[in-house]
């Protein structure tokens, strides 16, 4: 996206105080450090910070999706993510499931495996891409992809919750994590979302649970998420408790929420 009446790339602070404009990403790092210099007392590390508005910036360019939610949509499908749709999987990510929302477009889904430390920090996006996609691959990370009428709309990550270095310090005393499904992630695109995506995802990967071998599927809605569409990413707790999840263990900012796998 440019800004209005020239071709300039740009960002937003996420303090919410600035919009930083420049004619490529290194320029904007530059400006965006010297602005947190001036305006802000942080404590991120200026790669950190470096990063993240050339990410924001280049995220301007690259997300093409549209952002209008439809009315109605058509046929949906869900299919898993393997070596088969893995390019559909990268375009949804580079291009439309975070249309409109650049702040969050580095992500691709791997925060819930790297958890939050210093390895989880701000970095550029292709090298966060490209680690996702070695998961993938590999078969340490799993998920499925929602499609309507052909085209990719939805995602949800459905490890298991032994690769989740985010959850690893859930129910220590509960199952052994590789023998949990952990839904950590939902991602619809903005003209799919409030339209059942996240529950024909979530009713796949109970589904196919079995077949898995797992024992059990979790869930971490968060007690308090932001009041918009995206804020619901780990999915809203009311989605797990029409499917029988119970509340397993209440943390600070969630509820591990846990259903056994029928045989």
């Amino acid at each position: 996206m440019s800004s209005a009446g020239d071709d300039l790339m740009w960002m937003n602070c996420f303090a919410g105080d600035a919009r930083i404009e420049g004619e490529d990403s290194d320029t904007i790092a530059e400006r965006f450090i010297a602005h947190a210099r001036q305006s802000h007392d942080w404590s991120f590390e200026e790669e950190a910070l470096a990063n993240y508005a050339r990410n924001y910036a280049e995220a301007n360019v690259r997300l093409t999706g549209p952002t209008e939610r439809l009315d109605e949509i058509g046929e949906v499908t869900i299919e898993p993510v393997t070596e088969a749709v893995i390019d559909d999987w990268i375009d949804f990510f580079d291009h439309e499931g975070f249309a409109g929302n650049p702040d969050w477009a580095s992500c691709y889904c791997l925060e819930p495996h790297v958890g939050s430390s210093e390895e989880s920090q701000e970095r550029p996006w292709r090298e966060t891409r490209a680690a996702m996609i070695e998961l993938l691959r590999s078969g340490v990370a799993f998920g499925y992809l929602a499609y309507v009428d052909g085209r990719p709309a939805g995602w949800v990550n459905a490890s298991r919750r032994s690769t989740y270095g985010l959850y690893r310090t859930v129910d220590p005393e509960g199952p052994d994590p590789a023998s949990v499904i952990g839904v950590s992630c939902f991602l619809i695109a903005p003209p799919y979302r409030r339209h059942g995506l996240a529950v024909r995802l979530l009713d796949r990967v109970i589904a196919d649970a079995p077949d898995r071998h797992a024992d059990w599927v979790e869930g971490y809605p968060y007690k308090e998420p932001e009041g918009n569409d995206p804020g619901h990413f780990r999915g809203p707790r009311h989605i797990y408790e029409a499917r029988g999840f119970e509340p397993a263990e209440e943390r600070a900012k969630d509820t591990v929420m846990r259903l056994p796998v029928a045989d």
